[in-house]
């Protein structure tokens, strides 16, 4: 707990410092910028990242051969993507809601003449999919490759669990590889108030007062959608499958959460929020080991939300009325496209561009909010994760009840 209020108080006093450089010193900013804020930031960025990779590698293999019988990894599998799909589109729905009820590019004064911007293509899904296996696994991983690396271990996981006793030495030293992980993110904990106070500095000062001030009605839809999806939603399976107290949750997870608003990254927070999950909130290991490093990559539930937001922004900007059909295009083509384009770098705006082109709007317009993205970018992100740490909660405590039946029946008989 000290540790998640010194986080806190950074947050706060980076977000002082940047409103302070920006509105009375914004060319002494730069300076500061380039020669404080954002080396400090990148320097906790990278202490994090340099553990993702190895971390994810570990995690995965003992999750999946602590899971020995195929037919419940398949279970847990299966529970996690449909989870994932499910509140993906949930987000959408309320996402586009509440920008109809908010109307936030109604108000006009837009400067659309000048909007450019050029979307990058996605990959098509099938290549996608077939890229699931590597062709060489050493490379996926220097590349950071995040599906090619949980279908990797995820097979060295199965390997394991089959061969038994022939490998334990090898499942032994990914024990104490994955062990040797976990005390390094607490080392890295530590510096965690340092970066997020230069990141949400840096991040402040840089984007300043009057971007935000324009795109207020936006913004204030983004974040009220993420605020309902997180609370009834999120909340919602936290209380009813995974029988835990939502505020009791969020409130033990909101150093991986804080981490995350500042790194802009759910790659960035996978180390903290495994930790948090496994640790502090008690969820099985070997269901936290596979849920959450696929929800880093797959789960969108916040980008989701900026998506539908941001298409409601565009097309009232643009005058443009969107049918009702246009709408469920929207839906399937971002819930779809979550899965598609993942890990491919600059997601969200690749998964906007998409989703604009499928209703026929402007994918120019992607510009009018290039300029505040990346404030929302940091919630959502914190989002994101969270709804990975209640996936996990949700099938950890399916699979406990699952267990208990079964034990209960053999029993009985």
């Amino acid at each position: 707990m000290k540790l998640t209020k010194y986080i806190i108080i950074a947050l706060i006093l980076g977000l002082g410092t940047g409103i302070g450089f920006n509105l009375f010193a914004p060319e002494a900013f730069v300076y500061v910028d380039n020669y404080f804020f954002s080396p400090l930031g990148t320097l906790f960025i990278n202490s994090i990242m340099m553990l993702v990779v190895p971390l994810v590698l570990f995690s995965i293999i003992l999750g999946t051969a602590g899971v020995s019988d195929p037919k419940k990894l398949g279970r847990i599998g299966g529970k996690t993507v449909g989870f994932y799909l499910t509140t993906t589109a949930i987000a959408l729905i309320i996402g586009l809601s509440l920008a109809y009820i908010i109307q936030p590019g109604a108000g006009g004064g837009f400067e659309t003449q000048t909007a450019d911007y050029e979307a990058e293509e996605a990959p098509p899904i099938m290549d996608t999919i077939l890229n699931i296996i590597p062709d060489n696994p050493i490379q996926a991983m220097a590349d950071g490759e995040m599906l090619q690396i949980i279908a990797f271990a995820v097979l060295i996981g199965f390997a394991l669990s089959r061969l038994g006793d022939k490998t334990s030495g090898v499942l032994k030293l990914v024990e104490q590889g994955n062990d040797i992980m976990m005390f390094l993110v607490r080392i890295v904990m530590y510096l965690a108030p340092f970066g997020a106070f230069a990141l949400i500095a840096s991040a402040i000062g840089e984007l300043g007062m009057s971007a935000l001030q324009a795109m207020l009605l936006y913004m204030a839809a983004v974040i009220g959608a993420l605020l309902i999806h997180t609370v009834v939603t999120y909340g919602s399976v936290l209380k009813f499958i995974a029988k835990r107290n939502p505020i009791q949750f969020v409130r033990t997870f909101i150093p991986a959460m804080a981490v995350a608003f500042s790194a802009s990254s759910s790659s960035a927070a996978l180390p903290i929020s495994m930790r948090v999950a496994q640790e502090d909130l008690k969820i099985s290991k070997p269901v936290s080991s596979f849920v959450q490093p696929l929800g880093s990559t797959i789960n969108m539930d916040g980008t989701a939300i900026m998506q539908a937001v941001a298409t409601v922004f565009i097309a009232q900007v643009y005058a443009v009325n969107l049918s009702f059909g246009d709408l469920l295009t929207v839906i399937l083509t971002a819930t779809l496209a979550s899965i598609g384009t993942a890990g491919v770098p600059g997601v969200g705006m690749i998964m906007l561009a998409m989703v604009l082109t499928s209703v026929g709007l402007p994918v120019e317009g992607i510009a009018l909010v290039l300029g505040v993205d990346r404030i929302l970018d940091m919630l959502r992100t914190a989002v994101n994760i969270t709804g990975d740490a209640t996936c996990a909660a949700m099938v950890s405590e399916m699979e406990e009840n699952r267990e208990e039946s079964e034990a209960e029946a053999s029993e009985a008989s």
